[in-house]
């Protein structure tokens, strides 16, 4: 593939200002909790002599209410400001935007289903159950996961091309303020 057809697509070679750096720094934090919680969420089920799966689903309940929180703090970021200005140059109708902001909408629901299911936790929980629970969790991971590398590749190096110096700033400006 020649330089030029790389670019077009975007790719983790362009050079991202402050704030879309910002922005894509904060995935790799927000990785390691959903690495954390996912490979919790598959343990859920694994041994066979756990008659309460209570225990291991309020692990991992800690680490995924944690990580509902610091993602909701960048989704808004993203939402609240990036989307909005590239939204000015390419649309919300069609195309990336859509896709980004149905990903953050899809994650969010998993993550809450997770969440209203801990909540509402009998005294004693099956396997059965447990594996229904830890799955909106894995749900979640899988939707992020794919997510985060959209915007790495794609979203932030398309929004270096199309924003001014001006939109830069004034991104940076609302993303510290946040």
């Amino acid at each position: 593939m020649s330089a030029g057809c790389g670019s077009m697509m975007g790719g983790s070679d362009v050079v991202l200002s402050g704030a879309l750096q910002q922005l894509k720094n904060e995935h790799g934090p927000l990785r390691s909790q959903m690495e954390a919680f996912y490979v919790k969420a598959q343990e859920i089920g694994q041994v066979s002599d756990v008659q309460n799966w209570l225990g291991p689903i309020r692990e991992l309940s800690e680490i995924v209410i944690t990580f509902e929180a610091e993602l909701g703090a960048h989704s808004e970021r993203e939402e609240g400001f990036l989307f909005p200005m590239m939204a000015k140059y390419i649309g919300r109708e069609t195309g990336p935007l859509v896709v980004m902001e149905y990903e953050h909408a899809q994650a969010k629901m998993n993550l809450k289903s997770f969440i209203n299911s801990v909540n509402q936790l009998p005294e004693v929980l099956d396997e059965k159950q447990a594996n229904e629970i830890a799955s909106y969790a894995i749900n979640a991971y899988l939707i992020l996961s794919d997510h985060f590398m959209k915007e790495e590749n794609v979203l932030f190096p398309m929004a270096e091309r199309l924003l001014t110096p001006e939109d830069k700033e004034e991104l940076l400006a609302a993303i510290v303020n946040a």
